[in-house]
């Protein structure tokens, strides 16, 4: 096992080699000016794999802030903001459209434009890529877009909620369960926010020792002890948050503690790197959790018990479960992809085209399409009655697609780059017109509420993170002094 060095946005990254799985990095920056390393975001390894420090200066230390005084950059999870002073700091709408920056960064005082920097960014982010080149590689094959679009329209920027990434590779951290409610990783705690009540509440803490409360055949009820969580998932009233050390944690958020609690292996690189919670045929609530190990494991959360483990030739970091319950999309450390029989777990396709690992993927409601996202910078469209070959492949702007998601009436595909944008695919156009999100920032998530009335976007910046909150477009403007 040896480290190396490379290259990525202005900063060094050191890799574990890929024969053990690890995805650990260091980043210091590398920029020479020092207003946009004031701007953006510092990574440090405290941990073989985690990104438990996340470092960054204010634009200006001497700048005086909005809030007149009152201090939002704390990391704590306590609710130490004040009312006034987040509401001070977010942007509204109105504001957005009077001409503030969506973010809150003040560039009249800085001497570089938004254009500018944008443009350096484009210029010099560098993805990270396990098969070199593969960004290059792809783009032949991409879709030629109209980015014209305008589906979703800005609302809110809220400054004190936070989500953090702690894995680089994993950004499954923001879920809303409906157009006010949405739920984040931040430290050792899952958060519901309500955009409605502006008030935020820990769910969930893991920074202590956390044990089920109820008794249920197969769960550890001796818990764990300062879990730190690489991936969640909430659906309807579940909660699942899976640990770096294949942990799974369950919680039901209209039941007091914890339900269930599960380990999925034992061995170091057993990292849990995604959950997907579904409802079954038959009405019952499962989820399969995805690990580092090779395996993919469906829980009943019904029965609270493990019922199946599919093993897999290389690290399954994602799975989705066709909306029939019948086959199951797989990717993971491997250029091809699987879809797979989710009963005896017998491969029906093997999904060529992409030309590097994969970290994403997501069915479409009418469980004809699906799309799978990769580190080669592209998401492919695939439909099952024609698996030779993807039917479009789109492109990202500077990196990998680390998340997909499908409006629940199939109109809209939001396809999240790991930082700075967010593109919604209008699907009813087979995905030829797009809106493209644009900000700065890592990204740890993006959700549909079910309803499709409002698409949230975790950002991950200690000064600038924030949660970015669009609207549904409804020509309604008069509607904005509401959020």
């Amino acid at each position: 096992m040896q480290d190396f060095c490379r290259r990525f946005h202005g900063f060094v990254i050191t890799i574990r080699t890929p024969t053990t799985n690890f995805r650990s990095y260091r980043l210091q920056s590398t920029f020479s000016s020092s207003e946009l390393t004031k701007i953006m975001s510092h990574y440090q390894e405290d941990d073989e794999y985690l990104a438990d420090e996340y470092e960054l200066e204010d634009i200006d230390d001497n700048m005086d802030y909005e809030t007149h005084g009152g201090d939002i950059d704390s990391d704590s999870d306590t609710d130490e903001y004040g009312y006034m002073s987040n509401k001070l700091q977010d942007t509204s709408a109105a504001q957005a459209r009077r001409g503030k920056d969506i973010q809150g960064i003040p560039w009249e005082r800085l001497s570089i434009t938004r254009e500018k920097y944008r443009q350096t960014r484009l210029e010099q982010y560098k993805n990270y890529e396990n098969i070199p080149q593969s960004g290059e590689g792809s783009e032949k094959e991409c879709k030629v877009t109209n980015k014209t679009g305008m589906f979703y329209d800005f609302r809110r920027n809220t400054r004190s909620v936070r989500s953090k990434i702690l894995h680089f590779q994993l950004r499954n951290l923001v879920w809303a369960t409906s157009k006010h409610d949405v739920y984040f990783m931040s430290n050792f705690s899952v958060f519901h926010w309500s955009s409605l009540k502006y008030k935020k509440t820990d769910v969930l803490n893991v920074s202590g020792h956390v044990a089920p409360c109820e008794k249920h055949p197969g769960s550890l009820l001796e818990g764990f002890t300062k879990t730190q969580v690489s991936t969640i998932a909430v659906k309807d009233n579940l909660l699942v948050a899976g640990g770096f050390k294949g942990e799974i944690i369950c919680k039901y958020l209209d039941r007091p503690g914890v339900c269930f609690c599960s380990r999925t292996n034992y061995d170091e690189n057993a990292i849990t790197n995604a959950i997907d919670i579904y409802t079954t045929p038959s009405g019952a609530v499962h989820f399969t959790a995805s690990n580092t190990d090779c395996g993919v494991r469906e829980f009943d959360m019904e029965k609270f018990q493990m019922t199946k483990h599919l093993r897999f030739p290389w690290p399954v970091n994602h799975t989705s479960m066709s909306p029939d319950g019948r086959l199951l999309i797989v990717v993971g450390d491997n250029p091809e992809g699987m879809l797979v029989d989710s009963r005896s777990g017998k491969t029906v396709a093997s999904l060529h085209g992409h030309l590097d690992f994969s970290f994403a993927s997501a069915w479409h409601p009418d469980g004809q399409t699906f799309a799978t996202g990769n580190q080669d910078k592209t998401c492919r469209i695939w439909d099952i009655r024609h698996l030779s070959k993807s039917v479009t492949a789109l492109k990202g702007n500077i990196g990998a697609v680390r998340s997909i998601r499908y409006s629940s009436d199939g109109r809209f595909m939001a396809m999240a780059e790991p930082a700075d944008f967010v593109h919604v695919f209008d699907v009813k156009s087979s995905y030829e017109k797009e809106q493209e999100i644009d900000f700065f920032g890592e990204i740890s998530g993006t959700s549909f509420s079910p309803d499709t009335e409002s698409l949230f976007i975790g950002v991950w910046d200690r000064t600038y993170g924030s949660l970015l909150e669009m609207g549904r477009r409804r020509n309604n403007f008069y509607f904005d002094s509401l959020f």
